[in-house]
């Protein structure tokens, strides 16, 4: 029997390299993630040594600690570097090798170490943060339940979630998250579906439910037979989705090898053209000294890792460093729904009374009744009698029989909180009373047996939702704004008017969100901002994947970067961190690379011998790093976009 956590085993074992066996490759692969920090730490020991070593017994003895830096790192940096060659990947590091190589060739021992740990610094710097399918997939399978509670003749047996069969009876308890999809057969109660489907509400279960394997049960024990095995069910589908996803995401170029792939030629041909002119080998190493590309291995590292600091203090983690380079060239931004432009809770948004009813007192009646049930709106109206300043007051005669909603005495009054539908099936006259139907959720209350209001609730948009969406093409150059949710279709139009988007997708399962983004990202870059398990497949495909707040470790681990505070704001600053990163990054790289550039040519005329040109290399270095550092430092201010302070006040 496979379980969901089988799939997380058979994305490890396909991720292995080809050609490995899979024991040797996942004892290799923690290794190979932090082989360029390896390097970097191992030349730094080196060459602390190395100056040890020259202090006490010279120099002639000291050159061994450099022969291991060059053979034992640099051997296999140059090794991946030639690998790249020949799949024709040109980059900034590219450079760098042949400056070790030639190092080596010359006797200059101590310019290829320092070339050695400025390439694996740099790339070390990159890969801080970079997470790989497998966290995501490992996330997925530990908020999984291991085990299963099955009902048998001799009382609950607690079975591996993988022994589950079609038919057994699992009891789920309160709070617990849902092993397998099935069907309630005794108890009744609620369940957060929120994460997997889009559906903002606590959904009520009770005998004939269907359940969802993900899904978080709420404050009552239920009965579910098992409909699907573990491995067919709704979380592993999502799965399988996400594996998918990471395998297929198309790899962008880098800032820093876009811009190598321009500097490396124009070097090494300037560097080819000194030795032929000259018939000096000397002049080859000095051009390639002063080529020696720091600006790009360092300087956009160090802006970077600034940038990420300051994201930090912003209260953004950025996860993956590519999303600071990336974001500022995104024009698609696609939203989902609930958790992200809403609040992802029910709120009382139109209220219809009966002229022959006072509406404060209509509310004050039904939620003094309503404050003793569990069902999903009762906590809405609630809430909207509390904001209106209504005092409640205490009930009896209280019954809630499933399916025919809630009954009770308040005041002396008689109380009755159903659905339009059930009130027309037994009073057809009703339909005379009730407002045009709207495919939203609502509830009818009847007061001493005659109609006095129709409630309406929505999962109401946060206050800065539609500032934002305002916001993103004039300042930011958005050309598309998109609403793709798991919801339904009344809710995402009544959403799409209040914020401003007009591209509206409502219904969809994860495999179709992602498919909508594929498509999406396939025309243009593109931005997902999500904050449920259904929308991790999705942002890891799109181009830079946001994740609002934390209350989901699946959808932290598939996105590039985590939005800690619920606010949208941070969306906007996030994109001009992003902006601000790549401007000091290129300042820093370019302006070290035209300097260089004019080193180069001074060395290629026999004007700038290796040892000055290693020192004027330090010095164009230095000026790079200093100003790559000022991606660290707050700048007066990060966005311009300033979120409401007030509420909407069509809000109840």
């Amino acid at each position: 029997m496979v379980d969901s956590r089988s799939e997380l085993r058979t994305a490890d074992e396909a991720a292995a390299p080809a050609g490995f066996p899979r024991d040797l490759a996942r004892f290799f692969d923690p290794w190979w993630e932090r082989r360029h920090a390896a390097i970097a730490v191992f030349t730094l020991v080196c060459l602390a040594g190395w100056g040890a070593t020259r202090v006490s017994l010279g120099s002639d003895a000291a050159e061994w600690w450099l022969w291991a830096v060059l053979g034992a790192g640099g051997g296999p940096l140059v090794v991946e570097l030639t690998i790249r060659l020949f799949k024709r990947r040109f980059g900034s590091d590219l450079l760098a090798g042949i400056s070790i190589l030639t190092a080596a060739l010359l006797g200059e021992y101590l310019a290829g170490a320092l070339v050695v740990l400025m390439l694996s610094g740099g790339e070390a710097l990159e890969a801080l943060a970079v997470q790989g399918a497998s966290s995501v997939l490992r996330a997925l399978a530990r908020r999984m339940p291991a085990t299963a509670h099955r009902k048998s003749d001799s009382g609950i047996d607690e079975i591996p979630l993988g022994d589950v069969q079609v038919g057994d009876v699992l009891v789920v308890a309160p709070h617990e998250v849902c092993p397998v999809d099935g069907v309630v057969v005794a108890g009744r109660g609620g369940m957060n579906e929120a994460y997997l489907t889009g559906e903002p509400y606590r959904v009520s279960k009770s005998v004939g439910s269907e359940v969802i394997s993900g899904a978080i049960n709420g404050d009552s024990a239920l009965d579910v037979r098992a409909t699907r095995l573990p491995v067919d069910s709704r979380y592993a589908r999502i799965m399988r989705v996400m594996r998918e996803s990471q395998q297929q995401r198309p790899r962008l170029r880098r800032l820093g090898d876009q811009l190598g792939a321009v500097y490396t030629p124009l070097a090494v041909g300037i560097a080819l053209a000194a030795w032929g002119m000259s018939g000096e080998a000397i002049r080859f190493l000095a051009v390639l000294v002063i080529a020696t590309p720091c600006p790009l291995l360092i300087a956009i590292p160090v802006a970077i890792v600034g940038s990420v600091s300051l994201a930090a203090r912003r209260g953004i983690v950025v996860r993956d460093p590519a999303v600071l380079e990336r974001i500022g060239g995104c024009r698609t931004m696609i939203f989902d729904k609930t958790g992200t432009l809403t609040h992802g809770e029910p709120r009382l948004a139109e209220e219809y009374v009966d002229p022959a009813f006072d509406p404060g007192e209509a509310l004050r009646l039904t939620a003094s009744l309503e404050q003793y049930s569990r069902h999903p709106l009762a906590d809405a109206v609630v809430a909207a009698a509390r904001r209106a300043g209504l005092d409640l007051l205490p009930a009896d005669s209280l019954r809630e029989p499933p399916g025919e909603g809630l009954v009770g005495t308040v005041a002396g009054r008689s109380i009755q909180v159903t659905s339009g539908k059930k009130l027309t099936a037994e009073r057809p006259q009703a339909r005379a009373w009730l407002p045009p139907p709207t495919g939203g959720l609502e509830c009818v209350v009847l007061i001493d047996g005659r109609y006095a209001a129709t409630y309406r609730f929505h999962d109401e948009p946060r206050a800065e939702g539609a500032a934002l969406v305002g916001h993103l093409a004039p300042m930011h150059g958005f050309e598309k704004v998109m609403l793709v949710s798991g919801d339904r279709a009344s809710e995402v139009e009544y959403l799409g008017r209040r914020v401003g988007i007009a591209e509206l997708h409502a219904g969809k399962s994860p495999e179709e969100k992602l498919a909508i983004v594929r498509e999406e990202t396939a025309r243009r870059p593109t931005v997902y901002v999500g904050d449920g398990i259904n929308d991790a497949p999705a942002m890891a495909a799109a181009t830079v994947g946001l994740a609002m707040g934390r209350r989901c470790e699946v959808t932290a681990e598939a996105a590039g970067a985590v939005l800690l505070d619920d606010s949208l704001g941070k969306v906007d600053e996030l994109l001009h961190i992003g902006r601000r990163m790549r401007r000091i990054a290129l300042q820093s790289a370019v302006g070290g690379m035209v300097l260089s550039v004019a080193g180069m040519i001074l060395a290629a005329l026999g004007h700038l011998p290796p040892v000055a040109g290693a020192i004027a290399q330090e010095v164009i270095d230095v000026v790079a790093v200093a100003n790559a550092l000022r991606a660290a430092w707050p700048p007066g201010s990060l966005a311009d976009y300033h979120e409401p302070t007030s509420s909407d006040p069509a809000s109840f």
